[in-house]
């Protein structure tokens, strides 16, 4: 089998742990590794090879965590917009022979039973090897209302019911035939697509015609306008709701979306007081608990302590706290829609932001200047850029770095810096071995990401 892996979305509902630019599935969670890797050592037991379906910003998060797990090459789908699961599932198959068959995961879910897992996906393979599309069906343990369920008679799929209100949610644990949507599928990438052409030949022939000169490459990059030109629809609409060729597996796999800080609360190991803390770093201080009791605290450098409260949620990052009561955490992404308002920025990245050719980390941003550090790794080069509304000094602290100011390179080392003038074309490289530390100030009357105009970017962006 093929794993399509499908590396979309925000995460908004685990800000601010996730943001747009980092979102949930390349946090680092459990076991110091992202759900993301997770997921492809997961799956390495059941499948031959990944496909993975990303955007633009996240490929070069995914090649990295890619290298630290596994040498083994995978092919890339990129997406310069997001059109949901359909298109991005469609995509993918038209890349691969109609006999092949695919497992589609998400890369953001967890799940703590393997052996169960691989003995869904292998029973999941036989059916489609008969021609079907295969769905899995989480056993449910209570009656959640954020998930779709599924109605089932053994194999066979009577209907896709939508997300429930709690009383209704109770009626389908009673009848004992209803499963969670997982959100995985398994099917022959030409059966499905069939299937598509038939129940959503739009789709279908905008995703043929956006991929047409792709097929043969390890790197697919879709353009703009022709992923544009896709209707916006998910898998279960476009397809699974309308085929009558729909198969379930009823599997029981330890899963969970992670789609909360509720959900979080329950997968991470508590104490003898019920509280249960993820640390962040390897020098996260241990939280200080008097009388307090069944709370989640996501920990960071700072020391945190809590006296005589119960059932909250504490989440610490660089730039950010949320609390909030247990139970209430699917009300976090009203909080992300405010904050879009006010900080934009903040909804968008972390003080410390991820790039193809290093990092950078916001260490003051006040009204008139920005100063960040930055590091760029042997062989990354920015691109040539500029601004129209700051100046910009950069200090180099460690490595070596190739300057360029409008038509003027220079090397620039240790304890020597450079000045760019507002206007000014500039590029900043690392052509040596070790990675380039430097410390870059902005000076001018706006100073955000968004004020940066490329000429020419080796990443493609």
């Amino acid at each position: 089998m093929i794993n399509i892996i499908l590396c979309g979305g925000s995460g908004t509902r685990l800000w601010p742990l996730s943001r747009t630019m980092l979102p949930k599935q390349f946090v680092r969670l459990f076991n110091n590794r992202s759900l993301f890797q997770e997921t492809v050592l997961r799956n390495k037991s059941v499948c031959s090879s990944s496909l993975i379906v990303s955007n633009n910003e996240q490929y070069f998060l995914a090649v990295d965590q890619l290298q630290q797990i596994t040498e083994q090459s995978n092919q890339f789908l990129l997406e310069p917009v997001g059109r949901n699961t359909a298109p991005a599932i469609a995509l993918a198959c038209m890349l691969l022979d109609n006999d092949d068959v695919v497992f589609v995961t998400t890369s953001d879910h967890l799940v703590n039973d393997q052996q169960a897992y691989e003995n869904a996906a292998m029973e999941a393979k036989a059916l489609a090897e008969q021609d079907n599309l295969v769905t899995f069906g989480i056993q449910p343990s209570y009656p959640e209302t954020g998930f779709g369920y599924i109605e089932a008679d053994g194999s066979d799929v009577r209907s896709f019911k939508e997300k429930p209100d709690l009383e209704t949610a109770k009626s389908y644990i009673d009848q004992g035939n209803y499963y969670w949507n997982s959100g995985m599928f398994c099917f022959k990438a030409g059966i499905f697509l069939n299937e598509l052409k038939q129940c959503a030949p739009k789709i279908y022939q905008a995703c043929e015609k956006a991929i047409q000169g792709h097929e043969n490459q390890s790197e697919v990059r879709i353009d703009l306008e022709a992923m544009k030109a896709i209707p916006d629809d998910s898998i279960d609409y476009a397809v699974m709701e309308n085929s009558k060729i729909v198969k379930v597996v009823p599997c029981d796999m330890g899963w969970s979306d992670l789609g909360s800080f509720d959900a979080l609360y329950d997968e991470v190991k508590t104490n003898s007081k019920s509280n249960a803390v993820l640390p962040r770093t390897k020098n996260s201080p241990e939280p200080i608990c008097i009388d307090s009791k069944n709370n989640l605290l996501v920990t960071r450098d700072r020391q945190i302590a809590m006296v005589d409260v119960d059932d909250l949620l504490v989440v610490d990052t660089t730039d950010a706290i949320l609390i909030s009561k247990k139970g209430s955490s699917q009300k976090v992404k009203n909080v992300v829609a405010e904050i879009k308002k006010s900080q934009p920025e903040m909804a968008e990245i972390h003080r410390l932001a991820h790039r193809p050719w290093g990092t950078y980390e916001v260490l003051v941003n006040t009204k008139g200047y920005k100063v960040k550090r930055i590091m760029v790794k042997p062989g990354g080069r920015l691109s040539l850029q500029k601004h129209y509304h700051r100046n910009e000094h950069w200090i180099v602290v460690s490595g070596t770095a190739t300057v360029t100011v409008d038509d003027e390179v220079k090397l620039v080392r240790p304890n020597e810096s450079a000045y760019i003038k507002m206007g000014q074309m500039h590029r900043l490289e690392n052509h040596g071995k070790i990675d380039l530390y430097m410390v870059e100030v902005q000076v001018g009357e706006y100073t955000g990401e968004d004020d940066i105009v490329r000429v020419d970017d080796v990443y493609g962006r």
